[in-house]
């Protein structure tokens, strides 16, 4: 098949990381694809690394007016015929909207990263209609599919993706907790970003409970957002500037970072409801602790690979992280079978597979 994908991202957020993963698994099974995205970022950088060349000549910015979005058309519709596209992939609503105008006789498919991306409003319910597969990346994405009225047949629930090789023995952690003076005590880690709604001042709530009788336990944050600061202050309030660490943004050390960890935490789901970070942190083999929120409920076998909290209280959250801090060989085997879960349901390879099932299934139903 020749797929187009279209993302209307630049940044390397949300679905950036997963459409990557996707050409590439994509590709490696023998499809030809084409990547459009909003050119000039991290977005269009990284895609370069991994040996992609976006389309040229698409906008495909949110902020177009009028005239960008019809030359946006009219370029997906000359991509279609010349290049024998046999399946438009929209990963927004946006280019969602440009993929059906300029399909042809393309079959058309949509990813939703995340809850909200589901619209209620009448014309989006008739672009839905128009739209041969909807793939949701979480349970709680496909109830909301089948509440606005997609036919559940064209629903399919996918896992997320990682790139498991990237962390196939992970190293560098004693590194890592020498720089960032972690000491030899257990270490829990997140990696988020620090803005609203991430959960990191229940996470941080949670931790205090845990210092009474493990003193020498570390927290590590690691990202970057505009909360810092208010996080940062939250950290000093409570005494706990000696055991919290910022870590700032990681990327080309992140294998690293999780190899440096005994628990991996993440409270929030943020915009990719496949809650990535956390199955990168699996592929690394570190048990996952998480409360049961979009895709986590799934990923996370509950006493396998890690531990789910069912309410999201500070002291739910601190009784699992101890259950596992108390007791690292437990902890250690969870993570190797994180890693063999991460490898058998999110490997790239196995959802271009899936991938190729419901790309035939669409196809099939455009004819």
């Amino acid at each position: 098949m020749t797929i187009l994908h279209l993302v209307a991202n630049r940044w390397w957020t949300g679905s950036a990381d997963p459409v990557i993963r996707l050409v590439r698994g994509l590709e490696q099974r023998g499809h030809r694809v084409l990547l459009g995205l909003v050119a000039g970022d991290r977005f269009e950088a990284k895609a370069r690394e991994a040996g992609i060349v976006p389309v040229a000549g698409l906008g495909l910015d949110v902020r177009s007016g009028p005239a960008r979005v019809l030359r946006d058309v009219a370029r997906i519709r000359r991509l279609v015929r010349d290049e024998g596209v046999t399946v438009v992939h929209a990963h927004h609503s946006h280019d969602h909207w440009l993929g059906a105008l300029g399909r042809g006789r393309a079959a058309l498919v949509r990813t939703f990263h995340n809850r909200r991306a589901v619209r209620r409003d009448p014309p989006s319910r008739a672009l839905y209609r128009r739209t041969d597969a909807a793939i949701a990346v979480s349970g709680a994405i496909a109830a909301r599919c089948r509440e606005v009225g997609i036919a559940p047949e064209r629903i399919v629930r996918v896992d997320g993706i990682v790139d498991t090789a990237r962390f196939a023995g992970a190293s560098g952690g004693e590194r890592l907790r020498a720089e960032l003076g972690l000491g030899a005590g257990p270490v829990v880690g997140s990696v988020a970003r620090l803005a609203a709604g991430r959960g990191h001042e229940l996470l941080i709530g949670a931790f205090a409970r845990l210092l009474a009788d493990r003193p020498r336990a570390r927290l590590v944050l690691a990202g970057k957002g505009e909360a810092r600061p208010a996080l940062e202050a939250l950290v000093t309030g409570r005494g706990l500037g000696g055991q919290v660490v910022f870590a700032g943004y990681r990327d080309e050390d992140l294998p690293a970072m999780l190899d440096a960890l005994d628990v991996f935490a993440l409270m929030g789901a943020g915009s990719d409801e496949s809650c990535r970070a956390a199955l990168e942190a699996m592929a690394a083999g570190r048990p996952v602790v998480a409360p049961r929120i979009g895709a986590l409920a799934d990923a996370v076998e509950h006493g396998v690979t890690g531990l789910l909290v069912d309410e999201p209280r500070e002291e739910a959250v601190a009784e699992a992280l101890a259950s596992l801090l108390d007791d690292l060989p437990r902890a250690r085997q969870m993570g190797g079978a994180a890693r063999a879960r991460a490898l058998e349901r999110f490997a790239p390879e196995h959802q271009a597979t899936t991938m190729e099932a419901v790309y035939q299934a669409a196809r099939s139903r455009r004819r």
